[in-house]
């Protein structure tokens, strides 16, 4: 059974929502499986306790084991959050092993509003997983939602639209690319694994 990661940082649940629907986009493909891990924030980052309650927090051996990996932040002024960058400076190890060279990865996003930074805030997710050698992967136009949406939703990666109070539900047509996108991420991971 292939294993694709799927490491997020939520705040408001947005973020959180958008992993378990690349989860299912994911568990669609035979042979492959779903590990779901997120990081702490900043100040708790050398707790080792995992929290109470959602996924543990991720180690180094997760990003080294996964077959393919889908990564997840909320927009901070047009960039990934600083508990997810951190945790990512903190893969040099793996960076000098080539340890994540040619798995394939894709990236998704929440913001509060519609020009919030998502597009920026995806590239600056896939700016580490270049450096490490992996191959990045977006949402094609093939996936009629990306013609059709008036919220989330780019080529880069799944997005979503949550409002200024975090209190807007996923869209259907949101909620149809990021399953989408999981589904392409274990179907490329299957045929590029062993």
């Amino acid at each position: 059974m292939r294993e694709i990661l799927v490491l997020y940082y939520s705040v408001g649940g947005s973020v959180r929502e958008l992993a378990e629907l690349l989860v299912q986009g994911i568990e669609r493909v035979p042979g492959v499986s779903a590990r779901v891990r997120t990081v702490p924030r900043i100040a708790a980052a050398e707790k080792t306790a995992n929290p109470e309650a959602g996924p543990p927090y991720a180690e180094l051996s997760d990003l080294e084991a996964c077959a393919g990996l889908a990564l997840g932040s909320p927009t901070r002024f047009g960039n990934m959050a600083a508990p997810l960058k951190h945790f990512l400076d903190g893969t040099g190890e793996l960076w000098r092993r080539g340890a994540l060279a040619g798995k394939p990865a894709c990236v998704f996003t929440s913001s509060a509003s519609l020009h919030g930074g998502q597009e920026t805030t995806l590239v600056s997710m896939m700016l580490p997983l270049l450096h490490h050698g992996m191959l990045v992967m977006g949402i094609p136009y093939t996936e009629v939602g990306l013609h059709a949406t008036r919220s989330g939703g780019t080529p880069y990666g799944a997005t979503h639209v949550s409002g200024l109070a975090d209190d807007r539900p996923v869209s259907d047509v949101e909620r149809a690319l990021a399953i989408a996108q999981g589904r392409r991420l274990a179907e490329l991971a299957a045929k590029l694994s062993p």
